[in-house]
């Protein structure tokens, strides 16, 4: 199958990153990406944020500033009742308007499952891009949210989880990754990316494919949601979690002494997740300072990248 291309584009299909990127002057690209899902929880509004924030996303990890946006919406309007898919709408509106993005059209169809999601264009500097390669060994790594979002989304869905868990989740997942990205671009970032479907250990993964460097991670470090580990050691967890498991566990070394359940949820797909951030050591700890300062406060660093095993990620 050959892919349409030209000499204009930065990042295309040939690379894993979370967006494509093309040139349009000497000082300017846009990025470009897609994002929508069904319902992950039960309130329409809430849905469209989260829906809104995890497909802006994408543009901050690539260190870009998300301009427009278009919706994109499958909806069951024979088991529906509209008012619903307002809600939905009012809420990706809103958060659009919290990171100053503009709508500027969509296309709706009906669908028997209710979709939801956006289109976004972004700006950025040709040479400020940031993508999912170029680490170096000796980079830290840093990740701005905790994970186990999947495992508590799971719970919802299974009448589990508590009224505060819920809102908790909520509020997390539709917090946009804004504030960490203008942050980091003050400092000598080398890779980004943000972590959702494929869990961290499948971001990560995609980070050290054909590189010449592995990743080491301090199992004790990475900031998880204390009620997922509860439910995922009651075995709740997503059938995500174990694709993402089977495509990406030959590339893991778990050190004997990491608990079982954490490494189920090193796998954990999430939603609207932080940003995991490479950078150098000498930068990190203003870096973490600075994200505290802005009320990021479980980013944490998690790892640090090494020279061997390349192609490697090693869980002590």
């Amino acid at each position: 199958m050959e892919i349409p291309t030209n000499d204009r584009i930065i990042v295309g299909m040939d690379s894993l990153d979370d967006a494509g990127v093309y040139q349009i002057s000497d000082d300017l690209a846009i990025i470009q990406t897609v994002d929508f899902f069904t319902p992950i929880i039960d309130d329409p509004y809430w849905f469209g944020q989260i829906a809104a924030a995890n497909a802006l996303s994408d543009v901050y990890a690539m260190g870009g500033i998300p301009k427009t946006a278009m919706n994109l919406v499958g909806f069951p309007l024979k088991q529906m009742d509209i008012s619903i898919l307002r809600q939905i709408i009012q809420g990706g509106l809103d958060k659009m308007k919290e990171a100053d993005v503009v709508l500027i059209g969509g296309h709706s169809v009906e669908d028997r499952e209710l979709k939801y999601g956006l289109s976004v264009t972004g700006f950025v500097h040709p040479d400020r891009i940031l993508t999912k390669k170029n680490l170096s060994a000796g980079d830290c790594l840093v990740l701005t949210k905790p994970l186990g979002t999947g495992v508590i989304n799971t719970a919802i869905k299974g009448g589990t989880a508590s009224v505060e868990v819920i809102e908790r989740v909520t509020q997390l997942m539709a917090t946009l990754n804004r504030d960490a990205a203008e942050v980091m671009l003050k400092y000598r970032v080398h890779a980004c990316t943000d972590i959702t479907g494929f869990g961290l250990l499948g971001h990560l993964a995609e980070m050290i494919v054909n590189a010449h460097c592995g990743i080491e991670l301090n199992a004790g470090n990475i900031p998880i949601l204390p009620e997922a580990i509860e439910y995922a050691a009651m075995g709740l967890l997503p059938a995500g979690a174990f694709k993402n498991k089977a495509f990406r566990e030959s590339m893991v070394e778990f050190s004997p002494s990491v608990n079982p359940v954490l490494r189920d949820l090193l796998f954990d797909p999430q939603t609207s997740g932080g940003l995991l951030i490479c950078l150098t050591r000498e930068d990190t700890d203003k870096l973490i300072d600075e994200l505290n300062q802005k009320g990021i406060d479980e980013a944490a660093v998690i790892g640090n990248v090494i020279s061997a095993p390349p192609g490697k990620i090693l869980v002590n």
